[in-house]
């Protein structure tokens, strides 16, 4: 059960890899958020949060899904700094005795992430044009089934 907010680079492949398969655990499920181009009009992401608040918060909202869906661990990964198109963003994996919980959890995450999780999204435009993100309608319906 542990977050890393990183300026660096990270390798899915390699977090998957390290957290394994915990004691208990008879379904892994992982997702990997990338910065999305939007058809052309995103060159980079630039995201911004107030180191310890953020970790803080991420920790506390993993606790709750891991009570909610019986996990048997979990892990949160996000960048901050600047991000080209493409690049990793995040990455929520979860782990539980069942796949359901395991899969929902992960959903769970992931849409507290999107609408709540305090960081703030500028996106950057090819022409440097320079945009904030807030969460869309669509964010707040998929968190609102939780």
């Amino acid at each position: 059960m542990s977050v890393l907010v990183t300026g660096a680079p990270f390798d899915p492949a390699a977090e998957l890899a390290a957290f394994g398969a915990p004691g208990g655990a008879g379904a892994v499920v992982s997702f990997s958020g990338v910065v999305r181009a939007e058809a052309g009009r995103v060159a980079s992401l630039r995201i911004e949060h107030y180191p310890g608040m953020t970790e803080t918060a991420i920790t506390a909202f993993g606790d709750e899904a891991a009570a909610r869906f019986s996990l048997s661990a979990w892990r949160v990964v996000h960048r901050h700094g600047q991000l080209a198109a493409g690049d990793p963003i995040m990455m929520v994996i979860t782990a539980a005795p069942h796949r359901v919980d395991a899969f929902r959890a992960a959903e769970y995450l992931m849409d507290w992430l999107k609408s709540r999780a305090p960081f703030w999204k500028c996106e950057i435009g090819p022409d440097g044009e320079a945009r904030w993100v807030d969460a869309t309608a669509e964010d707040e319906t998929a968190l609102s089934r939780w």
